[in-house]
């Protein structure tokens, strides 16, 4: 994790932000996969190979705020047909700190590559396991810059219990690194509740170019 989104998200992993000026600050691509967009309280990352006074340009076209030009519809739809690429969502980054111990729930890892989750989890991250739990799912893989990344699925009939959160939770005692990041839909309240109970704190905003 060497490259300037990596440490822009370092930093805002440690409590440390882009200085709240209302610029936008534009670096290349980690990786020819990940680029997109990080929102942080008046500042902006666009991470994208592409031509930085165009996308500049388009980022004043987009909207009269620059609080908000990196996320406006018009400023993504241009990404969009400049790149080829598509975005599904603005979500919500959070991050957690590792924890020691066991996970409460019990898990048993999925190792089969065509198994469907396992095959969603390879086409957006690296280095992917994935457990499965009564009732439940967790995936760990390493996504935008090399960050571990979680994501849980809990089956209809065994929400309510707790289990959501015991998942997220077990991301942080099962990763590799010094923290976890997640990514929710803010529409998603159901998501973003489990995660936060589960010691995950928000730290901005992001959207991806996902390409095919």
């Amino acid at each position: 994790m060497d490259s300037e989104v990596a440490r822009v998200l370092a930093a805002a992993a440690r409590g440390e932000f882009p200085p709240p000026d209302g610029s936008t600050t534009i670096v290349p691509q980690p990786n020819p996969r990940d680029a997109g967009v990080l929102s942080f309280t008046a500042h902006s990352v666009v991470f994208l190979d592409e031509d930085p006074e165009w996308i500049r340009a388009e980022l004043a076209a987009a909207s009269t705020d620059p609080l908000v030009a990196s996320m406006t519809p018009r400023f993504l739809s241009a990404l969009m047909a400049r790149t080829g690429r598509d975005v599904n969502t603005i979500d919500l980054m959070t991050v957690a700190g590792a924890l020691p111990g066991a996970p409460e729930v019990e898990l048993r890892e999925i190792e089969d590559p065509e198994h469907p989750r396992v095959a969603r989890a390879l086409k957006y991250r690296d280095e992917v396991r994935v457990w499965a739990a009564d009732g439940g799912v967790l995936i760990l893989g390493r996504g935008v810059a090399g960050r571990m990344e979680a994501a849980v699925e809990v089956d209809e009939d065994a929400r309510h219990r707790g289990l959501g959160r015991a998942l997220a939770t077990a991301a942080r005692q099962l990763t590799p690194d010094a923290v976890v990041w997640a990514q929710n839909s803010p529409g998603n309240a159901r998501s973003v509740r489990t995660f936060q109970a589960a010691g995950y704190r928000p730290v901005g905003a992001e959207v991806l170019l996902v390409a095919g």
